[in-house]
């Protein structure tokens, strides 16, 4: 579990097909303290440390993770959201976020509004229906409020704190991005299908 607030902003060093997806990442998290088998959220995909170095760790993704996220786009270079695992006893400064992806949307544009920014995304029509006006919804993993939700797009303003410890400061329209919706959405839509 974690809680959608980024602690880190890792890059990409390496990408290699090794059956599934490899991928090594530079992070500035003490390496000591991770072990093999931790899972950590990359860009909103929670994936499992299978090996570490002084300033690294690398992941395996699988095809189905490939399939719902951005990660396979991933090479060298590329900017990644981190958290690690939620502990007992931390604080929950954003929402419960699993991890897992349901879709990848698009940013359509931004635009400045004060200081903040506020992005305007697209959802993939089987996540319509779960994204509501002031409810979560996870961005590359990054925990935000919704501000309003029409025609198959919804749009939160990032502050600039969030613009400058995230990659969403360097977002543009055309950026494909990670979408976790917020839990309770799927359980009411899963109960509302079976009947």
């Amino acid at each position: 579990m974690f809680t959608g607030i980024i602690t880190d902003v890792g890059e990409v060093l390496a990408v290699e097909r090794r059956g599934d997806l490899h991928a090594r990442i530079r992070t500035n998290y003490d390496t000591g303290t991770i072990d093999i088998g931790a899972s950590i959220a990359c860009s909103g995909a929670c994936l499992t440390v299978v090996e570490k170095g002084d300033d690294w760790f690398a992941v395996d993704i699988s095809g189905e993770t490939e399939a719902r996220t951005t990660l396979g786009r991933w090479k060298p270079g590329v900017k990644v959201n981190l958290e690690r695992a939620l502990r007992v006893g931390d604080e929950l400064g954003g929402h419960i976020v699993t991890g897992h992806v349901d879709g990848v949307g698009e940013v359509i544009k931004t635009a400045p509004v004060g200081e903040s920014v506020q992005f305007e995304i697209g959802l993939p029509e089987p996540l319509r229906k779960l994204v509501a006006t002031k409810g979560s919804v996870t961005i590359d993993g990054i925990s935000m409020t919704v501000n309003g939700v029409t025609d198959g797009r919804f749009d939160v303003n990032a502050i600039p704190h969030t613009q400058q410890h995230t990659t969403l400061g360097g977002m543009k329209a055309g950026d494909a991005v990670n979408l976790e919706i917020d839990m309770l959405a799927r359980y009411v839509q899963r109960l509302m299908d079976s009947e």
